[in-house]
């Protein structure tokens, strides 16, 4: 076969699908693409195999060996059946399976519980949709040794993904991610996977583990006298047609808190997502249904969970009676710092406790946890390196709070991921502290500045899609790499930390150290001022990201407004010095 205009290595690959056992619907897709001589989207559908990045497996649905779809899910599956059972040689082997509300999800989580069940497994299987952090939950409650969590959490409705875990809960990292894979690349034909399921092997799971978890995290609960004098705290909270609607209102019930109000449009899971453009709680735009629902019935707290409800969005009323929307360093920085603050009002803090962030998250939490005695770990974006520590430190040290910028918190040690609907729960719990208090939220934001200093971040997110642009991110990377600016923003590079070689270099007597973390393509810049960008290409979507923080004393309230202005002015002044506005 000539496909005029495509690589002769993509061409092949095509064939191998065209004249493979692959369903006749996939074959029609492809033969459609061909017809249109779509050479643009034959390209990035074919021209590599979905891999795993910080998040797993996620990626278009459609028909190709770089999109999501019953073979490439399979192969995934299969590769992942055939370590686990290398790995646990002789042993009865069991997983978790769930899946979200997107488009597929349910029907991928059934292909994924057939090639499992196929090869000897015992699955876990839960009955309709659920949280991620139920499902991390899930592995350690039922003793399981992997799961699998059908979901492409915040991304546009085109997308699916699948995350796969190990025995700890935790996502899979090296060296087991990296095993895995090297599984899945050993399946040369699809005829090598096992599709057809085995019934008994399947068993349902539901409300009972809902139960469990619920419960597990009500116990993490410490202001419940204040709860008490503050149940009617007006809450509200929308799940953005996914999963949190399912857990994050009862979870908050058993909080004790009885004025939760929904947000009605939102609370039927919907892969189309018909209210908002994306449904992730980043973004302004997807949270303005839950605002203009809290402005109308006055509310105190707006929350807002993506599709499988591992990240919260989060508002607090202004000084003004507006509603002001967090970012995910801000509602991190108040999170730590009450976590920590309670549990050192009642002497429970004796040295042994820890708080994580990941490096690209703001370093006003490392002064935080300073101020209380408390250590805090930093580790690699992706929520998969902080529940890696934990369970390096069980039984060592107590996990208290942590979390990454991109929305995404931990309270307690009940999962290995990123938990929405227990950060739901303690931001209400945290705003009830402060209401019963007299203090808003919004003032013991700035009330945190003035004793740490302004702390700023911002995130530049730049999309190039396709081979085209993973060639043009990567040679963005080694540019920035091989030709490290020497200044940014007036202010001095004084040090750059190259992740993927592990090296940490001054820049201004040359001497160099070895960086104690798993490579990564991540390089950091850090000025003479105390400010820092990171540029990192996601390894879940087509972007390379671009994370700045700068910090500035704020000597008072009033002068807040003035000092944030004059820290975005050195934002945009850094990142024109690296050629990104």
């Amino acid at each position: 076969m000539e496909i005029s205009g495509l690589d002769t290595q993509i061409t092949q690959k095509v064939e191998k699908w065209l004249n493979g056992n692959y369903d006749e619907a996939t074959k029609a897709a492809i033969r459609q693409l061909i017809d249109d001589h779509n050479i643009t989207e034959l390209t990035d559908a074919f021209y590599k195999d979905l891999e795993f990045g910080t998040g797993g497996l996620r990626g278009i649905m459609g028909a190709g060996s770089n999109r999501v779809n019953k073979y490439t899910l399979g192969a995934a599956t299969q590769g992942l059946s055939n370590y686990l059972i290398k790995q646990y040689p002789n042993q009865p082997i069991s997983v978790v399976i769930s899946y979200d509300s997107r488009n597929n999800s349910s029907k991928f989580a059934n292909i994924v519980a057939d090639v499992f069940s196929a090869n000897g497994i015992q699955v876990y299987f839960f009955e309709n949709l659920r949280p991620t952090p139920e499902l991390s939950f899930a592995i350690r409650a039922l003793k399981c040794q992997s799961g699998v969590m059908l979901t492409a959490s915040h991304n546009p409705k085109e997308y699916n993904g699948y995350k796969a875990y190990g025995a700890d809960g935790g996502q899979l990292v090296f060296p087991h991610d990296e095993a895995v894979m090297k599984e899945v690349a050993r399946i040369t034909s699809i005829d090598e996977i096992k599709f057809e399921r085995v019934s008994d092997k399947v068993i349902p799971i539901g409300k009972e583990i809902d139960e469990q978890f619920i419960e597990t995290i009500a116990k993490l609960s410490i202001s419940r006298e204040r709860i008490a004098r503050q149940k009617d705290l007006k809450i509200v909270y929308s799940p953005l047609h996914g999963t949190g609607g399912q857990l994050v209102p009862p979870a908050l019930a058993r909080f004790g808190f009885e004025n939760v109000i929904t947000v009605d449009e939102q609370m039927v899971p919907d892969g189309n997502f018909p209210t908002v453009i994306y449904p992730n709680p980043e973004e302004k735009e997807a949270m303005s249904l839950a605002v203009r629902k809290a402005t109308e019935v006055d509310a105190d707290i707006v929350m807002a969970t993506d599709p499988d409800a591992d990240r919260v969005g989060l508002a607090i009323k202004g000084n003004q009676g507006d509603f002001v929307l967090l970012n995910g360093n801000q509602a991190l920085c108040l999170l730590v710092d009450y976590v920590l603050s309670a549990y050192k009002n009642a002497g429970n803090l004796d040295g042994r406790q820890y708080v994580m962030k990941t490096i690209v998250t703001s370093y006003m939490i490392d002064k935080i946890a300073q101020s209380k005695g408390v250590e805090c770990y930093n580790v690699l974006t992706g929520f998969k390196y902080i529940g890696e520590v934990m369970t390096q430190l069980e039984g060592k040290k107590t996990f208290l709070v942590g979390g990454e910028e991109s929305y995404g918190y931990l309270v307690g040690d009940h999962a290995r991921d990123k938990d929405a609907v227990v950060s739901c729960c303690m931001f209400a719990e945290m705003a009830a502290w402060y209401k019963d208090r007299g203090v808003s939220m919004y003032d013991a934001l700035i009330g945190l500045y003035t004793q740490y200093g302004f702390y700023k971040e911002s995130l530049i997110s730049i999309t190039k899609k396709g081979k085209s642009g993973a060639d043009e991110i990567k040679a963005m990377m080694e540019n920035y790499r091989n030709n490290t600016p020497a200044t940014l923003g007036s202010s001095k590079v004084v040090m750059l930390k190259d992740y993927k070689t592990s090296i940490s270099k001054d820049m201004i007597t040359g001497a160099v150290e070895k960086i104690d973390l798993p490579s990564s393509n991540v390089l950091q810049f850090f000025t003479e001022d105390g400010s820092i960008i990171s540029a990192r290409p996601s390894g879940t979507e087509p972007k390379i990201k671009f994370y700045c923080s700068v910090n500035a004393p704020l000597l008072s309230k009033e002068a807040f407004e003035a000092t944030e202005q004059q820290l975005t002015n050195k934002i945009n002044a850094m990142l024109g010095d690296l050629g990104i506005v």
